[in-house]
């Protein structure tokens, strides 16, 4: 179930790049991921959550700009894939020890293939799918909308999933 929850993770980072670590973020600091003593712990950081959620919110702002770039450009898309691998190391990291034959780190390191992997697959789905609305509505906002409602509700279902 983790590396599928890894995957979906990524997926909304490949959405949107901010909305997933907040969500994570908050999910640390609620106490329902458990990544103290890592190098995920600044997750938890008292601040990290409101700060990640403000970010996520300038992103669902800027989005509907007609200024911003196409998330296919290089900076974006590294930075989603930075995001989603990021988010599926932390959600593997919480897996039960007794659970698995996997180290720690080898339990990281699968959390962080499979969130790269839902990264490419949410950024270049995404924007076919985004198109696809977009040509449909004859408009691009309500097909930006109806992403940046699947992505924030992507996020607090699989983060209510690890609670």
């Amino acid at each position: 179930m983790f590396p599928v929850l890894a995957f979906l993770i990524g997926v909304i980072a490949g959405l949107r790049a901010m909305v997933a670590p907040a969500a994570l973020s908050w999910a640390v600091w609620f106490g329902w991921l458990q990544v103290s003593g890592s190098w995920l712990a600044f997750l938890g950081w008292g601040f990290m959550p409101w700060l990640l959620t403000l970010l996520a919110l300038a992103e669902l702002v800027a989005d509907q700009l007609p200024a911003t770039p196409s998330r296919k450009v290089p900076l974006q898309f590294g930075t989603r894939l930075v995001s989603g691998a990021v988010c599926g190391a932390a959600l593997m990291m919480t897996l039960d020890l007794n659970t698995t034959v996997l180290s720690p780190g080898e339990m990281a390191s699968e959390g962080l293939v499979a969130g790269l992997l839902g990264a490419v697959a949410g950024t270049l789905g995404g924007a076919e799918m985004r198109a696809w609305l977009a040509s449909r509505f004859r408009r691009d906002s309500p097909a930006a909308l109806l992403e940046d409602a699947a992505a924030v509700l992507g996020a607090v279902g699989i983060v209510s999933a690890m609670a």
